[in-house]
């Protein structure tokens, strides 16, 4: 019988190491605590397991919830091999960026351009609702480079999300098609896996970045990430604003959470760059954010100005570690946090600010992708005391696309204006377009992929949120429930996909071994309420950041499941009746649980 290892026990970096394979860039992050997490609420921030968005305070900020490797990181320059188990695609600079010959070409193409054209090529607005004909109209008349898709964008219906969301996406290539631009239109989704996911059934559901750092499998994030851009490709997507490159610092994360891969930086860089991989195997463009790291910062960029006070020391070891990691691989696209970095700017945050972007992304890590900015409409930016217009701003500190400005035509006529006041020069601003056109190109040489992709990976789902489930407590691989269980905590919706999961399994509910469900709230940014401080029971479970595991009581198993989907919650079910061990280990610490600790 195997026993939990690694349970209140020091970090080892020599063993940290082994398990990054050749992405470990140094030994183990400093967490910025360990405490149990103190916040309490009962409220859900995902809906029915099949209503498809997250749900919270925040409806409009792109990363927030709607309602409803071994790289070089001296010279930046491609990898020769990529994380064991995965491969990069085909591509002279690396992973998904364009040839020279592509980028010359979009060069040509955006010098036609009018001022007033060029300026809307460079804007991804945002749309209310689900008609796609007044989408594209916003997209046409204004010139705009594309679109991004947000819960509120989604049918409640299942049924009618595959034709709405096809319908709107056709729509926009034609509204693009028509302003006489022969290139893809910039169609984005956020899609990330576990609380971010904004399409849900009847696509697939994926796990949480911690679920995929705790399985220690790049080869799987890869698989994940591949899986998950195609299912995306064939709704008409060509952008994917994922992965999450952030180091979580732990508890005092209020805003990334599970989201990040784990507080080691090496887990974080092996993961990034997997996904980033898969993604652009997927054909669908992969932007890596948020640069240079929003998991160390106990403040939240949707709702105010979030401060790095870290010294650039401290930033190179842990934050920038798997930036440089996904740079140094070829990853195409990179999004800024709207984070003040004290040490480079401490008056403006990154998105406009000159020594990020272009100081410490451009010529430091020597970045020559696309820069897409964080939501422009987040409190970080809209709170700022600039007379300035912050798309121009944007611009000038070196971004490359606009994402979500709370005014679309009055930013393409802030950026016109900039244009003919001298403030911007047309030069700067079609090399930024040429970028972006050539990147669509380039990703779209991948063939995409028919609509009988979609819900066909539910076994890949479920084997990818069994590999992240950690047991930090009980007997490994053995039966930890008899015949029936008493499912408790949690949501409604949460209880309801376990008892169906359990169900479905042939394990009794309603009564038997208590089966407590700690999730709750538990994504605050935007303003969300958080989540539940503990739980106690027979089998103890966290459905989302472990960290109430550390004061939680279990006579049976204290166990860390990432998700509360019907695919972790069918994983979960395994574990506890004895069929599959639970393989994951920490990727953050939890209280006295050190990285690494689980069943192996």
């Amino acid at each position: 019988m195997n026993r939990v290892t690694g349970a209140r026990a020091p970090l080892v970096a020599a063993v940290t190491c082994a398990l990054l394979l050749a992405a470990c860039s140094g030994g183990e992050s400093p967490a910025s605590g360990t405490s149990a997490e103190q916040t309490t609420g009962s409220g859900s921030s995902s809906g029915p397991a099949d209503s498809g968005t997250t749900t919270g305070d925040a409806a409009t900020e792109t990363d927030a919830p709607d309602t409803g490797v071994d790289t070089d990181t001296t010279t930046g320059e491609p990898p020769t091999s990529a994380p064991d188990g995965a491969t990069a695609p085909t591509g002279e600079q690396g992973i998904g960026l364009p040839s020279a010959a592509g980028l010359e070409a979009a060069r040509a193409d955006v010098a036609g351009l009018s001022d007033r054209e060029l300026a809307g090529q460079l804007v991804v607005g945002a749309y209310s609702g689900t008609d796609s004909a007044a989408a594209a109209a916003l997209v046409q008349e204004n010139h705009l480079g594309g679109l991004i898709t947000l819960g509120g964008n989604v049918p409640e219906s299942v049924d009618a999300r595959v034709p709405a969301l096809t319908a709107l996406t056709a729509s926009v290539q034609q509204a693009v098609a028509a302003d006489g631009r022969d290139w893809p239109a910039f169609l984005a989704i956020d899609q990330e896996g576990g609380a971010i996911t904004r399409v849900g059934a009847p696509l697939d559901h994926w796990p949480a970045g911690m679920a995929l750092g705790a399985a220690r499998d790049p080869a799987l994030a890869r698989e994940v990430a591949q899986a998950s851009g195609e299912q995306l490709r064939a709704l008409g997507y060509t952008v994917v604003l994922a992965p999450v490159a952030d180091v979580t610092s732990g508890p005092e994360d209020p805003t990334i959470g599970s989201r990040s891969p784990g507080s080691d930086p090496g887990v974080v860089a092996t993961v990034a760059t997997a996904q980033v991989i898969g993604f652009a195997q997927a054909g669908i463009l992969p932007v890596a954010k948020h640069f240079p790291g929003h998991g160390t910062i106990p403040a939240d960029s949707h709702v105010g100005v979030a401060e790095q006070t870290a010294d650039l020391a401290l930033l190179e070891e842990r934050d920038l570690v798997p930036f440089r990691a996904v740079v140094g691989a070829g990853a195409p696209a990179i999004m800024p946090g709207h984070i003040v970095v004290d040490a480079l700017d401490a008056d403006r945050p990154a998105t406009i600010s000159h020594e990020v972007i272009t100081g410490l992304l451009r010529e430091d890590l020597g970045f020559g992708g696309l820069v897409v900015t964080d939501a422009l409409n987040m409190g970080a930016i809209t709170q700022g005391g600039s007379t300035d217009h912050p798309a121009v701003q944007a611009l000038l500190a070196g971004v490359d696309v606009l994402l979500m400005p709370p005014d679309p035509r009055g930013t393409v006529d802030a950026i016109v204006f900039a244009l003919e006041d001298g403030t911007l020069q047309r030069a700067d601003l079609e090399e930024s377009a040429a970028r972006m056109v050539a990147l669509l190109r380039h990703q779209q040489q991948v063939p995409a992929p028919d609509l009988s992709v979609i819900g066909s990976d539910h076994e890949l789902s479920v084997r990818a949120a069994a590999a992240g489930i950690t047991q930090l407590s009980g007997p490994c691989g053995e039966r930890l429930v008899g015949d029936s269980i008493t499912i408790a905590g949690g949501t409604e919706t949460d209880r309801a996909a376990l008892a169906a999961a359990a169900e479905a399994a042939g394990l009794g509910t309603g009564s038997g071994d208590r089966v407590v469900l700690v999730g709750g709230a538990n994504y605050r940014a935007g303003g969300g309420s958080g989540g539940p401080g503990t739980g106690t029971g027979d089998v103890v479970v966290t459905t989302d950041r472990p960290y109430p595991l550390a004061d939680s009581t279990a006579s049976t198993a204290l166990i860390a499941a990432y998700g509360r989907d019907p695919a972790t919650m069918e994983a979960l079910v395994q574990v506890l009746l004895g069929e599959a061990e639970a393989t994951g280990t920490l990727s953050t610490p939890v209280g006295d649980f050190a990285i690494g600790a689980g069943c192996h």
